[in-house]
């Protein structure tokens, strides 16, 4: 027994080391698939072993050598058996504890290979991104580059069949991406004419403007601008309020409103009295508060010309186109109904609205008349008022998102007409207005109009034919106005004036200018200028004479001392041939004395006749010629004298 014990013991102590050895590879590396199959084949054999002992019959001591042999030579051969039977449960923690990191080491290796993995993904994914976003760029820009304008059989198919939207509008922004870089992107033999006769056709095509209106917007506005100018157009401005500060607060009315179910903010910074609206689950226009006048349904635009004016408290102010009466509450309301405020409508049917609206406001200093604005002057007095406010009939071309009629209706005789007819009532303005006021003397001029015509060329002639001046409007935003147009130059002054778009202020198009009154007199300006005609005149004429007469006395001493050279030169010649020909030498000298003679008579001869021809008329003539003005100024005088009585 002491035999088997020993052996089991040095197998034992033998295989220890081989166990550890195996351990730390272990520790390193999992184990290898081979080594499983030994260890499941050797635990085969043992049980094949029992099997025959069982089946056989064997001795107890062949049953012990048995025993004994195996357990050397599992302790020996087979490290992981031994190992078992030597450590015990100690053994297996271990083995336990190697798993577990080796399980701990291959999950954190599993997961770094997911982040790269997923990181090459992304990467490649956005690789691709790129390169599809710069191939479709340089597809657009290829096809962009290669446009070209149709040609004429192209441009009659498209007449004979209904337009195609899509394909116009395309063309359109092609057109206007190469008017904005027509250098590099113009197609070779095509002028700028042709693009802007083509962006002509096509918009008119696919907005429904007609060929005049079209034709003025595109010489007023740069092409980019156009687009969004006519794209301003065919959308609604905001709905905006006026507060009536007679009888209410704008925070006081906005709180009210929101109550109501009406989402609204104020107007901006340039108004104290406005607010716009952006829905509202009421009907605006039939609210408690508006019956009760708390405010007025007025676009932001309105507001603009009342402000220029600012009318101050007991001043006598008249409106010359008064109906709906927006403005004419607005300049009560700055009033604080005190002054006179006289509210003039042309058209009578336009009366009731105003009435109306003046007793909703709660307006107390304000007489309503029907009269045309021409003929005030005679009803109110000239010089009488302190402030005009003239917002002129017009051709409504800054109103086309209210009213799109305007694109087909209004011509160039439209135009004209509106412009005389406000040329006329701005004259009629500047007569009411009183010079002297210690607190007035201005004229404000608008139009819901964008046209040169009806605006800066009736300022323009304004300022010729009345002793006014142009003065800032008070508005701190707008564009100037235009000072040079087509062939058109105006006064310097009107870039004091304010235009207003829609693609850029939001709001109806508009123009604004405020003039001062300087003196009461018609005829102050045009004396002026009359006067400043005739100085020129004489200063021309004096002018004239001066140079005429220089002329003359240059060209008699050029002429004296050109023959005074020929002269010189033949008496030269003749010096030199006296010891020759001395017979020839006198007869030569009397031919010289002779020839200076005819010379001088001559020259004196041109002379003459050089200064009846550059002569000036004399001043008998010239003075006739200014009495005839005179007279022809003071007839003028007395018949526009005889109109006005």
């Amino acid at each position: 027994m002491a035999g088997p014990k020993l052996g089991k013991k040095g197998g034992a102590r033998l295989g220890k080391p081989s166990t550890k050895k195996k351990q730390k590879k272990e520790s390193l590396a999992p184990p290898k698939p081979v080594e499983k199959e030994e260890l499941f084949s050797d635990s085969e054999g043992t049980d094949g072993k029992f099997q025959e002992d069982d089946d056989g019959g064997f001795s107890d001591n062949q049953e012990h050598e048995m025993n004994s042999d195996s357990d050397v030579s599992s302790d020996v051969d087979d490290p992981f058996a031994a190992d078992i039977l030597a450590t015990g449960d100690a053994d297996d923690g271990s083995d336990v504890n190697s798993d577990s990191d080796i399980d701990s080491d291959s999950d954190a290796d599993d997961t770094t290979d997911l982040v790269r993995k997923s990181k090459a993904i992304d990467d490649e994914r956005e690789r691709e991104e790129e390169d599809a976003e710069a191939e479709l760029q340089l597809n657009i820009k290829e096809e962009a580059d290669e446009f070209t304008l149709p040609k004429t059989e192209e441009l009659e198919e498209e007449t004979h069949r209904p337009p195609d939207l899509t394909n116009l509008q395309r063309r359109i922004k092609e057109i206007v991406r190469v008017l904005s870089n027509l250098k590099t992107l113009r197609q070779e033999g095509v002028t700028r004419k042709d693009y802007i006769d083509q962006l002509k056709r096509d918009l008119s095509s696919y907005y429904g403007y007609n060929e005049f209106l079209i034709e003025t917007l595109v010489e007023m506005f740069p092409p980019v601008e156009l687009i969004e100018l006519i794209e301003a157009f065919e959308k609604p401005r905001p709905i905006s309020l006026r507060t009536n500060t007679l009888k209410s607060r704008r925070r006081d009315l906005a709180g009210v409103l929101l109550n109501r179910g009406v989402n609204l903010d104020p107007l901006s910074k340039w108004s104290k009295v406005g607010l716009v609206v952006y829905d509202s689950q009421v009907p605006v226009g039939a609210t408690p508060e508006y019956m009760a006048g708390h405010y007025m349904l007025q676009s932001a635009s309105s507001f603009l010309p009342v402000m220029a004016l600012a009318p101050q408290e007991n001043e006598r102010v008249v409106d010359m186109a008064a109906a709906p009466g927006g403005k004419t509450t607005y300049v009560a309301a700055l009033m604080k109904n005190s002054g006179i405020i006289y509210a003039n409508e042309m058209k009578e049917s336009r009366l009731k609205s105003l009435t109306a609206n003046l007793h909703r406001m709660g307006v107390t200093n304000t007489i309503v008349c029907n009269y045309d604005g021409r003929e005030l002057p005679k009803v109110l007095g000239q010089n009488t008022a302190d402030r005009i406010l003239l917002d002129a009939p017009c051709s409504g071309t800054g109103v086309i998102s209210k009213d799109e009629s305007v694109k087909t209706s209004k011509t160039a005789p439209d135009i004209q007409n509106c412009s005389q007819l406000q040329k006329e009532l701005i004259l009629a303005a500047i007569d009411m207005v009183d010079a002297n006021s210690k607190s007035g003397g201005y004229i404000v001029y608008s139009t819901c109009s964008i046209m040169v015509d009806e605006n800066e060329a009736v300022i323009d002639y304004a300022l010729k034919k009345r002793d006014v001046k142009l003065v800032p409007c008070g508005l701190d935003f707008g564009r100037p106005g235009f000072i040079r147009f087509r062939q058109h130059r105006f006064h310097t002054s009107l870039d004091k004036t304010r235009r207003f778009y829609p693609h850029v202020h939001n709001m109806d198009g508009f123009f604004v200018a405020k003039l001062k009154k300087m003196s009461n007199s018609k005829s102050a300006a045009k004396s002026s200028v009359q006067s400043e005609e005739i100085q020129g005149a004489e200063s021309i004429e004096s002018s004239d004479q001066q140079n005429a007469e220089e002329d003359d006395k240059l060209s008699e001493q050029k002429d004296i001392a050109k023959e005074n050279g020929k002269l010189k030169e033949v008496a030269g010649d003749k010096k030199r041939k006296r010891d020759v020909q001395t017979h020839s030498d006198k007869k030569h000298v009397g031919q010289n004395s002779g020839v200076t003679k005819i010379g001088k008579a001559e020259n004196h001869l041109a002379a003459t006749r050089r200064r009846e021809k550059k002569k000036p008329p004399p001043r008998e003539e010239i003075a006739k010629a200014r009495e005839e003005k005179r007279k022809a100024l003071r007839e003028a005088k007395r018949k526009a004298m005889m109109r006005n009585k």
